[in-house]
């Protein structure tokens, strides 16, 4: 007689349903010029992506129009109001607490609102050859990030580190190794190792967040272009992030129409 396992677990479904996604074969292509489980977590930023050193040399500018954006601070979205796939680490944990994002590129998406606020900066970031995406991260005091990891291995991420307690300040944990943001800091890492932002800070932290095409050989950088310019952009930029507006529409109409309920009784 066979005897069935029953004790199958959501790790077991999410291996067996890995191989069925499009990223996961995507990767593992990559991964053939990445140094797949070898590959390094962080890279030097004047080797691997020189255009990037320009936006660290020129921070002031940054700084001075994040006062700007900071002012508007309240018309900021929550990460995952912005994008509803980022509700288990924006929205799950410390809920009384915001990450908000102010996005200023989005796989060729350009927010025009947004860029008003910090026109400079982003005439920065479109010097920056294979941008994919850049943003403002804005973490409140004491809000931590729980583990995760970047879905798609086509892309490095860049930290230009702008307002950073001085005590007790975020730390960014990724496979075994921690890094402390310092106030005009940069670092250059793959975010597809898993990693979480532990945070017991009394001040917020923000940082520019810039994700720049990984360096890849002639024929691999090639797809990845393609994958940026077509798929990523229509199905996430355009698709992901238009829903995401929606879902926030609704879920503010909801908590007002809840809030004006008489109470019981």
């Amino acid at each position: 007689m066979t005897t069935w396992r029953t004790n199958y677990t959501t790790s077991d479904l999410w291996r067996s349903l890995k191989y069925l996604w499009p990223v996961f074969w995507i990767n593992s292509f990559f991964d053939r010029y990445t140094g797949g489980s070898q590959r390094p977590v962080f890279f030097d930023i004047g080797k691997t992506v020189p255009a990037l050193t320009l936006i660290t040399e020129q921070q002031a500018i940054v700084k001075e129009e994040l006062e700007i954006v900071l002012a508007a601070r309240s018309s900021i979205p929550r990460y995952h109001d912005l994008d509803f796939l980022q509700f288990s680490i924006s929205g799950k944990i410390d809920k009384e607490k915001d990450w908000k994002v102010l996005m200023l590129y989005a796989m060729g998406e350009r927010p025009a609102g947004n860029r008003s606020l910090c026109p400079k900066t982003c005439e920065l970031l479109d010097n920056v050859p294979g941008l994919f995406q850049a943003f403002f991260s804005i973490l409140d005091a004491g809000k931590s990030i729980p583990l995760h990891a970047g879905p798609y291995r086509g892309y490095l991420r860049y930290h230009l580190a702008l307002k950073i307690p001085t005590k007790n300040p975020p730390s960014l944990h990724i496979e075994g190794q921690q890094y402390v943001w310092q106030v005009g800091e940069a670092i250059l890492f793959d975010d597809t190792f898993y990693h979480e932002v532990v945070n017991k800070a009394d001040e917020d932290r923000v940082i520019l967040v810039v994700d720049v095409l990984r360096p890849l050989p002639p024929l691999a950088h090639l797809a990845n272009r393609l994958i940026m310019q077509y798929a990523t952009r229509y199905i996430y930029a355009k698709g992901v992030l238009r829903a995401s507006a929606l879902i926030a529409r609704f879920s503010k109409a909801a908590r007002r129409c809840d809030s004006r309920k008489p109470y019981p009784g």
